[in-house]
């Protein structure tokens, strides 16, 4: 059985002000994952960018991992390919994470049913900055 996103938890995640953990997110201003950061920092979130690397992007501490980020995090945005993706969602739903987003072109359904039956909501294979106009943000 393959993933349906739910039109009413993508408005509620781009919508309600959270804490999103953006991994492949890198001070490289050439990556899709910098730009789109922007995008959700500017929707209202607070962005906490994880990448081995641990650089500072966008004014904000960056950790090697999700187990190295302090305090809560509502969103994990994977920004890495679909071959990894599994392990990220393994280790969003291990840190307590509330939801998983799985960006355009990641896909992995089977990460994304073990994150559903640990109770995160998942987002898979689409952008912000696509849905956010599409469910009336912008």
């Amino acid at each position: 059985m393959s993933h349906t996103n739910d039109p009413t938890v993508i408005k509620r995640l781009l919508s309600d002000c959270g804490r999103w953990a953006v991994v492949g997110l890198s001070a490289n201003t050439g990556r899709t994952a910098y730009g789109i950061a922007a995008y959700v920092r500017d929707l209202g979130h607070e962005i906490v960018p994880v990448h081995p690397k641990a650089e500072a992007v966008h004014g904000q501490q960056g950790y090697p991992d999700l187990a190295s980020v302090p305090g809560e995090i509502d969103v994990v945005d994977v920004f890495v390919n679909s071959q990894l993706a599994g392990g990220v969602v393994d280790d969003a739903i291990a840190r307590g994470a509330k939801a998983v987003w799985l960006q355009q072109g990641v896909i992995d359904e089977d990460a994304a049913q073990r994150a559903t039956d640990a109770g995160l909501d998942v987002v898979m294979d689409t952008c912000p900055a696509i849905e956010a106009p599409r469910v009336g943000l912008i």
